[in-house]
């Protein structure tokens, strides 16, 4: 007679935790946090202090207009707020994804446009610090993958543009790819941006659907439609970056050692974009510990991916070690000296918490105190894979996920601009989003969509 199987508690839901008030508190802390961040930006930029940010703490100027895009994004704001959240726990699943990336591409477009065609799609990506000032001049890929590293250090002739040095040669090879296919230049750029970057709406709740958490899935998805990031997702590279991680990560979830070697792929190809996708790794061994099946081989498939485009940049000549060891010796060579740590550390977290949305710290909050009962009922016992199951993804992929912003927040690598940079795990944080109560999420949305309109409006962002 066999032994009765352990019983695996239920993770605690929204419905069974109480206290709005609790989460009113966060909200009035994150709004200290942004008053005291902008305030003290302000001073120190009138004192001269080198914050190179005028409207600390996110990278941009002040001014306040309207544009085209302003009635396009109220609208979408207010069909995704009415009908968009019914649909979204109704919908079934295919349609549901594919109206939700045409939503999230909706949203971004007319975020952009606000600024104008010109000014926030065409010309977003031609500035002299962009990828495509270097596209000309890259006549062939292999010379210009072996030379990389040589060329990262400033004040040489032939010095990288600041974008391009700042990141491995994946990310300058997008856009010379799309060159190459005939969708170079400005607006074409922009537009691909914009496009992969809106997948991270649907990559995310496809992650979810396939770790056992189809309802929060469907939760979370009007929030990455309104994403207040989405003002930074049109247009810039790290729209290309959001898109690409969230897909690799997705395809660890999904079913099957093909798809976990394809998401390796992609997250191999996402450490070549940015030095910082190191960090990913716990996203990716949060989503392999929960997969539902063949958790080692899946692994073992997803490594090879990694390894894999690691060894054919190897072999091109670009060895991203070296490249990381270059890298830290340029950022000191600008404005990272002047930018002072001590405000950048904290102020930080305020520019996440625009580019998140003021939804974030209250869903984190349900979050903690969903691991806290959920731990609490499984007691001391059962193995890690099992407690880490119990706890669920919507607990995991947060924590994850707030592992590495508080790494790269620590590090001093990052100060300031992180409102872009940090997209990438911005989307996995709001998957704490799912814990907020059903009967308040409509108001959360209503507050993510106002902090978008406010920033776009207020400000002139920088990419």
């Amino acid at each position: 007679m066999r032994p009765a199987a352990a019983v695996r508690p239920a993770p605690v839901t929204a419905r069974a935790i109480p206290g709005n008030r609790g989460d009113l508190l966060v909200l009035a802390v994150e709004g200290v946090l942004l008053v005291a961040a902008v305030a003290v930006g302000l001073v120190l930029n009138r004192r001269g202090v080198g914050l190179h940010a005028d409207a600390a703490p996110l990278y941009a100027t002040w001014r306040p207009h309207l544009g085209g895009g302003t009635p396009l994004a109220v609208l979408v704001a207010v069909v995704v707020l009415g009908p968009g959240l019914r649909w979204a726990r109704t919908a079934r699943w295919a349609p549901l994804l594919a109206a939700g990336w045409l939503a999230a591409v909706a949203w971004t477009l007319s975020l952009a446009l606000i600024d104008g065609w010109s000014a926030g799609l065409a010309r977003r990506l031609t500035a002299q610090a962009e990828y495509l000032h270097e596209v000309p001049g890259v006549a062939d890929i292999p010379r210009m993958l072996a030379g990389f590293t040589d060329r990262i250090l400033d004040f040489q002739p032939d010095s990288w543009s600041t974008h391009t040095a700042g990141h491995p040669p994946g990310a300058l090879l997008v856009f010379v790819w799309l060159d190459r296919v005939g969708l170079g230049g400005g607006a074409a750029a922009a537009l691909c941006c914009v496009l992969v970057g809106a997948t991270a709406a649907v990559s995310v709740p496809v992650t979810l659907r396939a770790l056992g958490a189809p309802e929060a899935a469907r939760a979370v998805l009007p929030f990455l439609v309104l994403l207040p990031g989405a003002v930074w997702l049109g247009a810039s590279g790290d729209a290309v970056f959001t898109g690409v991680v969230a897909a690799g990560l997705a395809l660890l979830a999904v079913r099957g050692l093909l798809a976990a070697l394809v998401g390796g792929l992609l997250l191999g190809f996402a450490l070549h974009l940015s030095y910082g996708f190191v960090l990913v790794g716990a996203l990716a061994l949060v989503v392999l510990a929960l997969r539902r099946d063949r958790r080692r081989a899946a692994l073992l498939a997803a490594t090879a991916g990694v390894a894999g485009v690691t060894a054919l940049f190897v072999l091109a000549g670009f060895r991203w070690w070296e490249g990381y060891d270059r890298v830290v010796e340029r950022y000191y060579q600008g404005w990272a000296t002047d930018r002072p740590y001590a405000y950048w550390v904290w102020a930080n977290l305020a520019a996440l918490l625009l580019s998140a949305g003021p939804a974030l710290g209250p869903a984190l909050r349900r979050a903690i105190l969903a691991a806290r009962a959920n731990a609490g009922s499984l007691g001391d016992g059962g193995k890690p894979v099992a407690r880490a199951t119990a706890l669920g993804p919507t607990v995991l992929l947060p924590a994850a996920a707030a592992l590495a912003v508080a790494a790269a927040d620590l590090s001093g690598m990052s100060k300031a601009e992180v409102e872009r940079i940090w997209l990438p795990f911005a989307v996995w944080l709001l998957v704490a989003a799912a814990h907020l109560p059903p009967p308040t999420r409509r108001w959360w949305l209503a507050a993510q969509a106002l902090t978008a309109l406010a920033v776009n409006h207020l400000l002139v962002t920088v990419s």
